[in-house]
This record gives structure tokens, C-alpha cells and sequence, in this order.
């Protein structure tokens, strides 16, 4: 029987070391983990759950999955992902999602961090980890994870997930946390494009950008002379739900005198994003400022801008709402990072069903209820029976 699982998740999980001693194996780790993930897909939240549905589901499962020690326990679930290897499972996963999505030149992908809030245990001191995703904007995909380090931040798991991935051609975004110039120099080294938030962590930096472009913005963009100071400006505006939005943004290359005092790889533009929102009468307005290795372009570096949040909005709050991730409970070892790749691995599937027009939570729940569905979702195929 020909199994249901995309034969390009088959060829690069089955690389995985198996953490068990070979004389105690009861369970194939491939069975292991396509039981997991059909469950995660279906919902399941914790290991007891995936072992639910195992049993809930082991006459479909058999049809595929050899099941020599029948379905594993909770416990045997939660020993192999406990102890299974962190990094190596990060890779499959990155190099899976790079095998299915479409890389487009000038592709946004968004890097940011999201900490799993229950995976603490005050018993043996471990804190809550936290993990740095990659998300594509075309493809809405994360395309990889890694956790960052116990006594470190997302600075440190940064370069380890650019490592991982293939951004040549691409524009890379990510908030303040990882405006670096280490981090600047190693996109730029591989190929790719920036686009760096600027807070206090970068003081000096921030300053300097800030002055100047308020200064030209205050004083019309002309110089002492009355002529015009190169710049590029774009403007969008959003009237929704009784509250008006209106962002503008300005770009300019990068001063000479900024450059020569902060000396950032690959820095060519320097942007800042006036976001003024109206509501119920009352007008409120900030300021954010940007430094980018792209060319002066105000329309390009502010797509790139507005679309790095679909990384909070599109994938953390699904995670969130959908999976619940915030809500999950594994904290033994390394069971909360390979969990929050299963999870990672489901959504990617999900999102990539074209079968239903509904949300992920949705779409589980009919999964679980339909064989065909869930067979469906795994392959990328269409339905033979549409809903």
C-alpha cells in the first residue's frame, strides 16, 4: 500500500538518527513520527493526544505504516522527541520547505523570534525557550527554526537559521533584535538584500538617522540652496472598521557622513515610516526608521516593512489560536523545539490546502473526521470528492 505522506517529507525526515538503543526498539521512528504529524495536523496538542489518535486511527495507519509494536504509548512518544537531535530535525524541516516553495527573486522573508511561554520547568530551572522563525511572504511558508541558546537571545540563533537557509536574491527583514552588523555583513555575503529596524540598541546609529531625516522631512526635502535633496516618498492609506490609516514613507540614500562614522556592510539607504491613525477623532502619529542595503526606493523597502509583520499576524497568531501553541505543556529536553516542529511542519501543510477555504483550526477538525481530507492535505493533492 502506497502511503499517503508526500514522498519529499518521506526522503528528507528519513535521514534522521534514531536516539533509541537499537536492542530496545519496539516502534519504527518513521511510524513515530508519521503518526505524530498526522495527529499535530488533526489537532493533537500533546503526546497523550498523538497516541489517541494513533489508536483512534490504527486501522487507516496499518494500511501504510508497517506498526510492528502496534501503536507506541504517550511515553514512547515522548522520549524519542525528547531525546531526538534539535539541529538535525531544524534541518530536514528547512531543507523540505526549500524542496516545495517557490523562490521568487526580491522575496521578503521575515526573520523574528517567539518564546513557547509554558515550556519552563521550574523543576530542574530550565526557562522558556525561544524560537527564531524564518517566513516567506510569497510562499507563506516558515521556511526554518532555531532555538536560541539558554544564556543567549535571538542574536546568537540568527546567523545559525541564515546558515540554514538559501537566501540568494532575497530581502531579508528583521526587527531591531538583529539589527547587527554581523548579521548585516552575513546577508549581505549571502547574496541577499536588508531591511533593518533601528530602536536604542544601535544609539549612535539611530540618531544619526533619525536627525537627518526629520531634518529634510521639516524642511521640504531642499537644501540651503532651494534645491531638492534626492529622496523617493511613498504614501498608502487604509479607511476600515470607523479608523483611518495613513502611512508614509521616505527614503534616501545613505549620507555620506553617516557612512563614513558608522561604516555598515552593505548599508546603502537609510527609510523612515510616518504611520498617522485616526480614530474617532483623535489623531495619533509616530515615527520608525530603517537602514537597508536596497537602493533608495520607498515603494520597495516600505512593501518590505508592512509585509515583515505577516510573520506575527499570519503564523505566530495561528500558532497561537490554531495549534495553541502557547498553551503546550512539553518542556522534557528537546521535546518543546522538535514539538514546535511538527507544528511547524502541519501548518505549512495546512496553508499549502487548497481543498477548503476555512482557517487552520477548521481544517484540522475535518481532518480529523475525514480520512480523505487528511490524505489530501499530506500529498498536496486535490480531493476526489470535494466538499
Amino acid at each position: 500500500m502506497s502511503s499517503p505522506i508526500d514522498a519529499s517529507i518521506m526522503t528528507h525526515f528519513s535521514t534522521l538518527s534514531d536516539p533509541r538503543i537499537t536492542r530496545t526498539r519496539r516502534h519504527e521512528l518513521m511510524d513515530i513520527m508519521v503518526i505524530a504529524l498526522c495527529a499535530v495536523i488533526c489537532g493533537a496538542q500533546d503526546f497523550t493526544a498523538i497516541a489517541t489518535f494513533g489508536r483512534g486511527k490504527e486501522h487507516w495507519l496499518r494500511r501504510f505504516l508497517t506498526l510492528p509494536g502496534g501503536i507506541p504509548s504517550h511515553d514512547t512518544f515522548r522520549r524519542v522527541f525528547a531525546r531526538l537531535d534539535t539541529t538535525a530535525f531544524s534541518q530536514c524541516f528547512t531543507d523540505w520547505v526549500t524542496a516545495i516553495a517557490h523562490k521568487t527573486d526580491n522575496e521578503i522573508i521575515s526573520l523574528d523570534g517567539k518564546r513557547l511561554r509554558r515550556s519552563f520547568d521550574a523543576a530542574s530551572g530550565q526557562a522558556a525557550i525561544t524560537l527564531v522563525s524564518a517566513w516567506s511572504w510569497h510562499n507563506r511558508l516558515v521556511l526554518g527554526q532555531v532555538k536560541t541558546d539558554a544564556d543567549s537571545n535571538e542574536t546568537t540563533a540568527i546567523p545559525q537559521l541564515l546558515r540554514m537557509l538559501d537566501v540568494s536574491g532575497c530581502i531579508v527583514t528583521i526587527d531591531a533584535a538583529g539589527t547587527l552588523k554581523s548579521i548585516a555583513n552575513q546577508i549581505v555575503s549571502q547574496k541577499a538584500n536588508y531591511v533593518l529596524a533601528l530602536k536604542r540598541n544601535q544609539p549612535e546609529l539611530h540618531a544619526d538617522v533619525q536627525g537627518c531625516l526629520d531634518n529634510w522631512i521639516s524642511r521640504g526635502w531642499q537644501d540651503e540652496l532651494n534645491e531638492p535633496v534626492k529622496h523617493s516618498y511613498y504614501e498608502t492609506r487604509n479607511n476600515d472598521h470607523g479608523r483611518l490609516e495613513t502611512r508614509r514613507y521616505w527614503s534616501m540614500p545613505l549620507p555620506d557622513w553617516i557612512d563614513k562614522k558608522q561604516k555598515w556592510p552593505g548599508l546603502t539607504s537609510i527609510t523612515v515610516v510616518e504611520a498617522e491613525r485616526t480614530v474617532s477623532g483623535t489623531t495619533s502619529k509616530h515615527r520608525r526608521y530603517y537602514i537597508s542595503s536596497l537602493d533608495q526606493d520607498a515603494k520597495k523597502i516600505g512593501h518590505a516593512i508592512r509585509n515583515h509583520w505577516n510573520i506575527e499576524n499570519q503564523l505566530h497568531w495561528v500558532l497561537d489560536m490554531g495549534f495553541r501553541e502557547d498553551e503546550s505543556r512539553a518542556r522534557k529536553d528537546n521535546a518543546p523545539t522538535n514539538f514546535a516542529v511538527l507544528r511547524r511542519i502541519a501548518f505549512n501543510l495546512l496553508k499549502k490546502d487548497n481543498n477548503l477555504k476555512l482557517g487552520a483550526k477548521n481544517k484540522q477538525i475535518m481532518a480529523a473526521i475525514r480520512d480523505d481530507y487528511l490524505e489530501a492535505v499530506l500529498l498536496g493533492t486535490k480531493l476526489r470528492t470535494p466538499f
